[in-house]
């Protein structure tokens, strides 16, 4: 089977399993896991934050960072196709007390400052409304189809956040995807956000584990978030050791799944029954079928038979996803499943 759903399918690499059999350990809730200290300080370093955080996953990442930025009562402005808003079972809501303001994401991922501004409540002092704490932005943008956004457009928007007394958080699950892409250190494309997250078990590689990174006592309050959601992980640096090598290893990658992504969606477009949505920033490819004969549910379903993963991705839209499990092999393997199919 060529794996194309998710790059959260990647494994771990000889050098991540060799590191987790032989790294030092201690208590991490403690604070004494010499393995996970390094991750973190090595993590805040990368983002050019003060502090980070070892999770177990981007959704309690996410969720920790919004319950720190925000009070019980308080709203939350999130994209409508964001991951928070669709993906992460209203973790806000149910744990934190806290509402969603979805606005719509423009086909660049970004969301429009006209937009932000009318998620506002008319009259701040009314007491019907609840009191806006934070605006959440996704870099790459999963369901625009891993697009990045701009160093000017993520300015502009922490312009108008703390201008009107909001923080901003960056859903950066592949921030280093968006980093690799525009050729800048991650820490500049986390330099607008007051917090960010991201994943080490997607194109990274690692196994489990995602870090939230912002100041210190922002990370202070996640950590005992983090807690109270049950990611406190003791030993953890058996999860932390992969982390490392992740980001001394695996960053350099993202650019080989990002040129395979190109070539996936080069070949899609010379498909009359294909229809590519955009051509990919990064590792994430969107198409339609044209071909009458499917749904974009029998396509998945005929093309898995086949031999090739993909799946569908809302608005009659399948994803295929490069990562480092796939070669240009396999991307060409898979096109000739397409055509099989649509033959």
């Amino acid at each position: 089977m060529i794996e194309m759903r998710s790059d959260t399918f990647t494994m771990p690499t000889p050098a991540m399993l060799k590191a987790m059999v032989t790294a030092p350990l201690g208590d991490d809730v403690y604070g004494e896991d010499p393995t996970v200290n390094r991750l973190e300080s090595l993590a805040a370093l990368r983002l050019g934050k003060e502090s980070a955080c070892l999770l177990p996953s981007g959704t309690m990442a996410n969720l920790a960072s919004i319950m720190a930025h925000s009070p019980r009562g308080s709203s939350v402005i999130v994209g409508s196709e964001s991951d928070i808003y669709l993906y992460e079972a209203g973790g806000a809501a149910v744990c934190g007390g806290v509402t969603y303001v979805p606005v719509p994401n423009q086909q660049d991922g970004t969301l429009a400052l006209i937009d932000l501004a009318e998620a506002l409540p008319a009259d701040l002092e009314d007491p019907q409304f609840a009191l806006p704490a934070l605006v959440c932005l996704e870099n790459t943008q999963n369901r625009c189809g891993g697009r990045v956004l701009s160093d000017g457009y993520q300015a502009s928007v922490q312009e108008w956040a703390h201008a009107n007394g909001l923080a901003v958080h960056l859903d950066g699950a592949r921030v280093f995807n968006a980093s690799v892409s525009q050729g800048v250190p991650a820490s500049e494309v986390a330099a607008h956000a007051d917090s960010v997250q991201f994943c080490l078990s997607k194109g990274l590689s690692a196994p489990i584990g995602s870090i939230v990174a912002g100041s210190g006592e922002f990370v202070a309050r996640v950590r005992r978030i983090r807690k109270m959601l049950g990611g406190g992980m003791r030993q953890a640096g058996v999860i932390a050791a992969a982390g490392i090598v992740a980001l001394e290893e695996m960053v350099e990658h993202l650019a080989t799944d990002h040129a395979l992504a190109r070539r996936f969606a080069h070949g899609l477009a010379t498909l009359p029954a294909i229809a590519l949505e955009s051509m990919p920033e990064t590792n994430i490819i969107l198409f339609r079928v044209l071909d009458p004969r499917f749904t974009w549910s029998s396509f998945v379903d005929a093309a898995g038979a086949a031999g090739l993963a993909l799946i569908g991705f809302g608005h009659e839209r399948i994803r295929a996803v490069t990562h480092s499990g796939l070669s240009t092999e396999d991307i060409d393997r898979g096109l000739e499943v397409i055509a099989k199919v649509l033959a």
